[in-house]
């Protein structure tokens, strides 16, 4: 799939502890009916073949909506997935080996706190970042929040698109307005509403006034 910054609009992060008793691949589905423009499959809890079976029923979902699919953290399971892409951390594989292994063709994502890990993320081919934590989260316990001053930094240093994570939600959504990002990241804010559907295309209304607030602002300058 053709990567472009609009992919990041509504980058939806997969948690199924979020509400276990109703089946990810159906949530996905709703997410993407709300206007979910990313899919990354994040699961702590799932492994080995359960894993699998879920990936792959998420990954036709990603393939009939025509969104990408990015794995967050195995390399192997996305060559295995044949999916878009994956996105690595700092602790992670390295993004120049990432995209080794996956080839040029494939989506690499990096988290970047700072702009000399932007940089050096950009350096090393990564196609876009994910910077945060932008407010508190409960769903990664050891991040930290970064100042959003360092977000606006990191999104005029390097000229590949920025997806914020890390708490956003519909109370503080439009905080972000001004910072340069290309989209919002978010996990509870749609995979823990009763209805996963609606949560998206509200998110997906902020996202586009964060974005396209920043596109006028830039018109004008």
């Amino acid at each position: 799939m053709s990567f472009n910054r609009k992919h990041l609009l509504l980058y939806a992060v997969t948690d199924s502890g979020k509400d276990a008793d109703r089946p990810l691949p159906k949530r996905v589905e709703s997410a993407l009916k709300g206007g979910a423009t990313c899919i990354q499959l994040r699961e702590k809890e799932l492994r080995g073949e359960a894993l699998i079976k879920e990936a792959e029923e998420i990954r036709a979902l990603c393939a009939a909506y025509r969104v990408p699919l990015i794995i967050n953290d195995d390399v192997d399971l996305a060559i295995r997935l044949d999916a878009d892409g994956v996105h690595v951390g700092q602790q992670d594989m390295e993004a120049k080996e990432a995209r080794r292994r996956l080839g040029p063709e494939k989506i690499i994502g990096v988290s970047a706190r700072t702009v000399e890990q932007a940089v050096q993320a950009w350096k090393d081919g990564a196609d876009y970042l994910g910077v945060g934590a932008v407010f508190h989260t409960g769903s990664k316990a050891d991040a930290r929040q970064i100042e959003h001053e360092t977000l606006r930094r990191i999104c005029s240093a390097v000229p590949i698109p920025a997806v914020a994570i890390g708490g956003i939600a519909e109370k503080n959504a439009l905080e972000l307005a001004g910072s340069g990002i290309s989209g919002i990241a978010v996990i509870s804010a749609i995979f823990a509403e009763e209805d996963v559907e609606a949560a998206a295309a509200r998110m997906k209304k902020l996202a586009e006034r964060i974005v396209g607030a920043q596109e006028q602002q830039g018109r004008k300058v």
